[in-house]
C-alpha cells in the first residue's frame, strides 16, 4: 500500500520502497501505454496487488503499477466452468462474483486479501494432498509484455501456460486471468487441539482421509491445533458459525488476545511458554460447515513476518521434527505458531509443488520482533530436506541454488530472455532469484 509521501510498504512491514512514480491504470490499454513509456525511458515496471507478499518480489523502485482499478468479472463460460477476472480482483470478492453461476474456486489459501494476479504469480497455495496451488487452476492468462503488446496464453498453447502460471511477475504485467472453476460446494470443518506426536505419526493418513488437513503448533507445547475439512456438494445443509462465535474466535481470540500475547512475549520473552500453552487451549474446538470460501479463509489482524518452504511429502515430518528440535535446543521463545500443510504435485514450472507431492512448513514472527536468526536456522534445515522457498515469503536463496531445485528453471529463464530481454520487469529480488 502507498503511504503519504509516496512510500510503499507491504502488509507485513518487511519491505518498503519509494517509487519514482505510481500509476493506477484504469484499463488494459493504459497498462500498455505505461509499460511502453517506461521501456522507452529505460525504467523498470512492477505491478502491485494487495502487498501481502513478505518478500521483496513486488518492490518497484521505478514505476509502480497499482492494479486496483482492474477488478471484477470479465466473462463466464458456465458450461465449461471457466471464469475470467481482471487481474486486480481481490480473492475475497471472487466468491460473490461466481455465486450467481453456481461456481467456486477449487481451492484457496487461508488468507484471501491478496489480488488474484499477485497470489498466482507468487505460487500461493492452500492445503489438501489432492489439490494444487492457485496456479493449477489457471486455464488462461493475458499479459502486457515488455514491448507493450497484449498477449493471451491458453491451454491450446501447451507448456507455455505452465510457464506463465507462476511467473513471479518477471514475464509481463498480468491483466486478466481465466480460472477453471468447480460447482459450488460446502466444507464441513473440525478444529480442535490434539496430541502433537499422534498427529505427526498419522499425518500421511490424515492428509489422505481428509480433503483438506493442516495443523498449527505453538513452540514449547505438546498439542497440535488441527483443521480437518471435508467437501460436500453445493446445496448440502450447512451449520455456519454464528456471528458471535466467529467474532469471538477470529476477532477476540485470534486478533486481540493473540496480539496481546505477542506484544507481551516481545517485551517479556520468559512469558512465551506459558502464553503459548494458554493459546493452545483457547484456540480451536469448533465444528461447523459453510460455503467453501467462508471456511478456507480466516481473518488475520496481527501483523507478522513469514517464511515458508515446500519439501517433498516424505520429508515433511522429519523436517518438522528437526525444526522443533532446533527451537528446543536454542531455547528460543517463539510466540507465533508453525503451520504445516500438504498439497498435490502440479505442472507449473516455477510452482513450489512442481512435479512432486509437497509438504509445507511455515514459520512466523511477530512483526515487532527480529526474525533473522530463527528464519536463517530454519531455512538451513529445510534446504537440507530438499526445500523450495515460497516466492512471496522471506528467504535468502539466489539463482545459483534455485536452478537446481526446479527442473524447468532454465526453460523459464529462456522464456524470460525472449519476452523481456531488456529486463523491464526486473527488480533486485527478481535479479537475485532468476539471475540478471
Amino acid at each position: 500500500m502507498t503511504r503519504p509521501g509516496g512510500r510503499w510498504q507491504n502488509w507485513g512491514r518487511t519491505e518498503q520502497v519509494r517509487p519514482r512514480r505510481v500509476e493506477r491504470p484504469p484499463s488494459v490499454d493504459a497498462v500498455r501505454r505505461a509499460v511502453d513509456a517506461a521501456a522507452r525511458r529505460g525504467l523498470h515496471v512492477k505491478a502491485v496487488g494487495a502487498g501481502h507478499s513478505f518478500s521483496a518480489i513486488a518492490l518497484a523502485p521505478d514505476i509502480l503499477l497499482d492494479l486496483d482499478d482492474l477488478s471484477g468479472l470479465v466473462d463466464v463460460d458456465r458450461g465449461r466452468g471457466l471464469a475470467t477476472f481482471a487481474a486486480g480482483t481481490r480473492l475475497h470478492r471472487i466468491p460473490a462474483l461466481l455465486a450467481p453461476y453456481g461456481l467456486a474456486m477449487e481451492n484457496l489459501g487461508d488468507i484471501d486479501r491478496q489480488s488474484l494476479a499477485g497470489a498466482i504469480s507468487t505460487g500461493t497455495h492452500g492445503t489438501g494432498i489432492r489439490f494444487g496451488g492457485l496456479g493449477s487452476q489457471v486455464a488462461g492468462m493475458t499479459l502486457v509484455t515488455a514491448d507493450g503488446e497484449r498477449v493471451t496464453i491458453t491451454e491450446e498453447d501447451g507448456e507455455l501456460l505452465d510457464a506463465v502460471a507462476v511467473s513471479l511477475g518477471a514475464l509481463g504485467v498480468i491483466v486478466e486471468v481465466t480460472l477453471r472453476c468447480v460447482p459450488a460446494f460446502v466444507l464441513a470443518a473440525q478444529e480442535r487441539p490434539e496430541p502433537l506426536l499422534e498427529v505427526c505419526d498419522d499425518l500421511a493418513g490424515r492428509s489422505e482421509r481428509d480433503d483438506h488437513f493442516e495443523f498449527y503448533w505453538f513452540p514449547g507445547t505438546d498439542l497440535a491445533l488441527t483443521k480437518s475439512q471435508q467437501r460436500h456438494p453445493g446445496g448440502t445443509p450447512t451449520r455456519p458459525l454464528s456471528a458471535g462465535a466467529r467474532f469471538l474466535e477470529d476477532v477476540v481470540v485470534g486478533g486481540v488476545l493473540h496480539r496481546v500475547a505477542c506484544a507481551t512475549g516481545a517485551l517479556l520473552p520468559a512469558s512465551v511458554p506459558a502464553l503459548n500453552r494458554v493459546s493452545t487451549r483457547v484456540w480451536g474446538g469448533r465444528d461447523f460447515s459453510d460455503a467453501s470460501a467462508a471456511v478456507f479463509a480466516t481473518r488475520r489482524s496481527v501483523r507478522f513476518a513469514e517464511m515458508e518452504y515446500a519439501v517433498p511429502i516424505e520429508r515433511l515430518v522429519p523436517a518438522f521434527e528437526a525444526v522443533r528440535e532446533l527451537i528446543r535446543r536454542r531455547g528460543w521463545r517463539i510466540s507465533f505458531p508453525i503451520e504445516v500443510r500438504t498439497a498435490a504435485a502440479d505442472a507449473a514450472w516455477m510452482s513450489t509443488s512442481h512435479g512432486r507431492e509437497t509438504g509445507y512448513i511455515a514459520v512466523h514472527r511477530y512483526w515487532r520482533e527480529d526474525p533473522g536468526a530463527y528464519f536463517d536456522a530454519v531455512e538451513e534445515i529445510l534446504l537440507a530436506e530438499g526445500g523450495r522457498p515460497h516466492w512471496g515469503k522471506m528467504h535468502a536463496q539466489d539463482a545459483a541454488v534455485l536452478a537446481s531445485r526446479y527442473p524447468r528453471f532454465a526453460d523459464f529463464v529462456a522464456v524470460r530472455d525472449r519476452w523481456d530481454p531488456h529486463r523491464v520487469f526486473a527488480n533486485p529480488y527478481i535479479e537475485r532469484v532468476l539471475g540478471g
